[in-house]
């Protein structure tokens, strides 16, 4: 059932050089002239593109030695729909991505072009020949272990004993460079060239995907052996861009970052500044909310007020690597610190829009199907039984391990430079794998009645700015836009919330939850939520459940009851599915093997808006 709010027909009627200088884009020379004429512009609808931006192929040390043998070039015909074989059987992404990009850990793709390439430098290493002859999981394991763990997790990572030397690295980043040029597919596939910063102090996830715009890129990657400290590669990155590059860093799962992502510190021990906010907004304008580790948005440990923050928590993340969770490892907290930097430091670190990947190891990029999911860690997870009782190796327990996710942008074409300029402008959302649509505007002249979802969406991109944007020095709440498309594939939505953070004026953040609109015909109360469950009808005797409850769109108009124009503040929205069954509950049901009992048999699948703030 769609909810929505009867109204006024749609129309192109506010000042369109203030949406296009809001959003950091550039008017187009037909746009200026349509100006001079004093013609009104027409406003592009800009359109969803799913993609993958985190997946590790052969060329990554640790994914080979558990068996991956997809190349990235095998792994860029896996997005497209081509089935591969995946822990020796055929397999498929199902329904093409739109995008991707391949980022296998810059540290040892030399050793890897070595181990694979006959005649390249460093080919005949006996440790090489070694790696090439592994024949079994258990050999695997403590060969990573010794050969890669040891180093790559401590505060200064060196080469390998059997580093092959320049001449291999760059050999292997020209491989890289020019796959993606060869699978580019403007207007039908888009590759982004990258590659993953693979810093692990102390064993805390710290790393970062490196992205760019095209293929200006340098000669070599920067890896966490040239330094493990991210204000290193900032600096970096800045060198790159005054040589005409144009890029940005992703910083993966915080879950797992042992508190080290959201340090109220530089890493010289010095309190945030001012310039540290600047070139960390700058050079890391998104974070990963989701992957294959887990969700790292909030965890029910920290959030017990918030009913749905049970999801895909990966408890087993803590028994690895001593990585104890804290409420200040995850994504809600830190965007909503990040108000309180700014309103200190007039400059926002934390201003994140989200994105998600999947951190395969199998180089099946968007592999997030529960249904169809057969492990992403090669050999460690490759066989139902290794999914049941064994672990990721050093990171997590293969069972408390999801599908991981996937990116959404809103762009006007599906080119690297649309594409790359969304996730620039934090035009993104993330899902937990369903290829949900929500949509998200905010304006101060949002009419408060629209007809239907493109009256919605035209007079959002004309009147108002979309999820990523700033909004300012208003006198009463902004009118929000909120629209959800179900996958047309999946389940049914259940309801869309709106999560507000905010800063008061002792610079104390607060939080809350609200529920925006909900399916069923069910109501909202006063204090702005709905307390009765949309149900469930999955049957997990056969891992099947039924559309008959839930929307196939939600549809409303929201204002904030509880708006104070001299505070800073951010929303996002949470777009619910009805209960479906969690990969665990098909994997036992495929294989005749009895429901696990220390994991959810059931999931409420979701996705994640980018944030929009209000800054007094």
């Amino acid at each position: 059932m769609l909810q929505q709010i009867a109204g006024r027909k749609a129309g192109f009627h506010s000042p369109w050089k203030a949406l296009v200088i809001g959003l950091g884009l550039t008017m187009s020379t037909a746009a200026v002239l349509a100006q001079k004429d004093g013609m009104e512009p027409q406003v592009t609808l800009k359109q969803a593109f799913f993609g993958e931006l985190h997946l590790h192929t052969a060329y990554s040390l640790d994914a080979y030695i558990g068996g991956a043998r997809l190349t990235p070039s095998m792994a860029y015909r896996f997005a497209k729909g081509e089935s591969m074989t995946v822990n020796g059987q055929p397999h498929s992404i199902g329904r093409p991505l739109d995008f991707a990009a391949i980022t296998d850990h810059a540290e040892y793709i030399g050793e890897m072009q070595a181990t694979q390439v006959t005649g390249t430098p460093g080919y005949d290493n006996e440790k090489l020949h070694e790696l090439r002859n592994l024949s079994s999981y258990e050999e695997q394991e403590a060969w990573f272990l010794r050969e890669v763990v040891a180093n790559s997790r401590g505060g200064g990572p060196k080469h390998t004993a059997f580093y092959p030397g320049e001449v291999a690295v760059r050999s292997a980043w020209q491989l890289m460079v020019s796959t993606a040029n060869d699978h580019y597919e403007p207007g039908t596939f888009t590759t982004l060239i990258g590659y993953e910063w693979s810093a692990a102090p102390k064993g805390g996830n710290m790393h970062r995907n490196v992205v760019f715009r095209d293929d200006h890129v340098p000669a070599l990657p920067f890896s966490s052996i040239d330094s493990p400290d991210e204000e290193d590669l900032w600096k970096w990155m800045g060198a790159q861009e005054e040589l005409g590059s144009t890029l940005l860093a992703i910083p993966h799962n915080s879950n797992a970052s042992k508190g080290f992502m959201f340090e109220p510190v530089d890493n010289s021990g010095n309190p945030l500044d001012f310039e540290y906010a600047r070139l960390r907004s700058h050079f890391e304008p998104l974070i990963e909310m989701m992957q294959i580790k887990g969700n790292s948005e909030v965890h029910r440990k920290f959030w017990p007020a918030d009913e749905f923050a049970d999801f895909e928590n990966a408890d087993s993340v803590e028994t690895h690597s001593k990585r104890t969770y804290a409420k200040k490892n995850f994504v809600r907290a830190a965007v909503i610190d990040g108000l309180a930097y700014e309103q200190s430091l007039d400059a926002n670190p934390y201003k994140l829009g989200f994105v998600g990947g999947t951190d395969s190891h199998n180089g099946t990029p968007g592999d997030v199907v529960e249904s169809t999911y057969v492990g992403s860690h090669g050999a460690a997870d490759g066989s139902v039984e290794r999914r049941r009782v064994d672990d990721i190796p050093g990171w997590i327990a293969a069972r408390d391990s999801s599908p991981g996710s996937i990116t959404g942008v809103y762009a006007s074409e599906n080119t690297r430079g649309a594409i790359f300029d969304a996730l620039r402008a934090r035009e993104t959302f993330v899902t937990s794998g369903p290829r949900l649509k929500p949509r998200f505007f905010a304006g101060a002249n949002l009419p408060e009645a629209v007809d239907n979802s493109r009256e919605m969406l035209e007079l959002g991109y004309s009147d108002g700015l979309p999820m990523g944007s700033t909004l300012t020095a208003l006198s009463e709440s902004p009118r929000f836009y909120i629209h959800a498309m179900k996958d047309p594939e999946g389940a049914n939505l259940d309801r869309v919330q709106i999560i507000k953070g905010w800063v008061d004026s002792d610079g104390k953040t607060h939080e809350r939850i609200y529920d925006a609109v909900v399916s069923d015909g069910r109501t909202i109360n006063e204090s702005g939520r709905c307390t009765i469950a949309v149900g469930n009808t999955v049957d997990v005797a056969t891992a099947t459940y039924r559309n008959s409850i839930g929307a196939t769109e939600l549809m409303t108009t929201w204002s904030d009851p509880d708006f104070d124009p001299r505070q800073p503040a951010l929303y996002y929205t949470r777009t619910l599915e009805i209960p479906t069954p969690r990969w665990t509950t098909y994997d036992a049901v495929r294989f005749n093997q009895p429901l696990l009992d220390d994991v959810p048999a059931t999931v409420q699948e979701r996705a994640w808006s980018s944030p929009i703030w209000y800054v007094p």
